[in-house]
């Protein structure tokens, strides 16, 4: 099956699909891969694909871009911020994040759900019905969702650009934020681990081998990034390190600032940093996520949360050196070395051979 992008539909290989079936107990619904690239997605995608990839995007869209847990909801949250409230007395504050930039995608994602999820009665299933009462929640919720945003409307997608309409690119302005890969394993980790939609049971290692063999959702890692390192120096196109926003987060927003055109005084900006720490982001989104007990307990692991805690973890820089051993990250060096060979010395994730020497001898 060819899809509209120019991609064609590949079964993933058995040894593959066995470690799925086993390790990942929440997906029961099929891994796909796409070529050329090898795009790494769950089966449903297939429904939606060439519906993402003739998306009509507008000039006045702020779409933010990412691979899985390189600070997309804190983008989200800074971006959103910066546009609609700035003076942080926006009436649309208190909704998830998420239902004020919408997920494009999510509902490929959602079809692997339980079911009771999204009947009437449900969060995700209602504040659509009642934001939007004339669509029909079946022809994709998020979908709609952003396609019925206001403008400007602030879209979120974890689709490298090759899957996305070229629309995006033509006409509106993509922020890309990327993280340390080895700080990304441990997120994206313990995310697999908490949600139901993936049910992680393995280790960190098989999840770092996961990830090195491009086995994950939205993989390969390095093929996504590389897509949008290489239009980092297009006008309406603006690429961001995470650790450069944990470090710096006003340096960082005054240039965001000036890329979407915006006029914040030095007092909306100060507070718009306080506002969108990680701390205070942490206890105003966790508790707009979920609703109940009942509706958490259906998508998400209790036990891993009291454990190792929720969608908001640490949100710091460098927590991989706490998380993995020495071997698993000698394996995420040598990838990154492997990947980052043709990319300029800026890209900050970039490994000379004298800095793995070190690592790999400890000296």
């Amino acid at each position: 099956m060819s899809l509209k992008s120019g991609h064609n539909i590949v079964p993933v290989i058995y040894e593959d699909a066995v470690k799925q079936y086993e390790q990942f107990r929440g997906n029961r619904v099929g891994t796909i891969r796409l070529d050329p690239d090898g795009w790494f997605l769950t089966s449903p995608f297939t429904n939606f694909a060439n519906k993402y990839f003739e998306f009509k995007f507008k000039p006045t869209d702020i779409v933010i871009v990412t691979y899985p847990k390189c600070g997309t909801t804190w983008t989200q949250e800074i971006v959103w911020t910066m546009v609609y409230n700035p003076n942080l007395d926006h009436p649309r504050a208190v909704l998830p994040v998420n239902a004020r930039c919408p997920f494009m995608e999510l509902d490929f994602l959602r079809q692997s759900l339980p079911k009771p999820f999204l009947k009437p009665g449900k969060f995700l299933y209602d504040t659509f019905s009642h934001m939007h009462p004339n669509l029909n929640p079946d022809d994709g919720i998020f979908l709609q969702m952003a396609e019925h945003a206001e403008d400007p409307r602030i879209i979120k997608s974890h689709l490298p650009f090759s899957l996305l309409s070229p629309s995006l690119l033509q006409n509106s302005k993509v922020i890309y934020v990327v993280r340390d890969p080895k700080d990304v394993a441990v997120s994206y980790c313990h995310h697999s681990r908490l949600f139901k939609v993936q049910d992680f049971t393995g280790t960190n290692s098989d999840f770092v081998d996961h990830f090195i063999n491009d086995t994950l959702m939205y993989s390969p890692f390095w093929k996504h990034v590389q897509e949008a390192w290489d239009l980092r120096n297009q006008s309406n196109v603006h690429f961001i390190f995470y650790e450069d926003m944990k470090a710096d987060p006003k340096t960082e927003i005054l240039l965001l600032q000036k890329f979407l055109n915006l006029n914040l005084n030095e007092s909306q900006i100060d507070n718009i940093i306080h506002y969108t720490s990680f701390d205070v982001m942490k206890k105003r989104e966790e508790k707009n996520l979920m609703r109940s007990e009942e509706e958490m307990a259906e998508i998400s692991n209790v036990e891993v949360e009291k454990k190792d805690g929720g969608f908001f973890r640490k949100g710091i820089s460098g927590d991989y050196k706490n998380k993995l051993s020495s071997e698993d990250i000698e394996k995420l060096s040598k990838w990154t070395k492997e990947n980052t060979q043709e990319m300029e010395s800026d890209f900050k994730y970039k490994i000379k051979n004298v800095e793995l020497i070190k690592l790999l001898f400890n000296k």
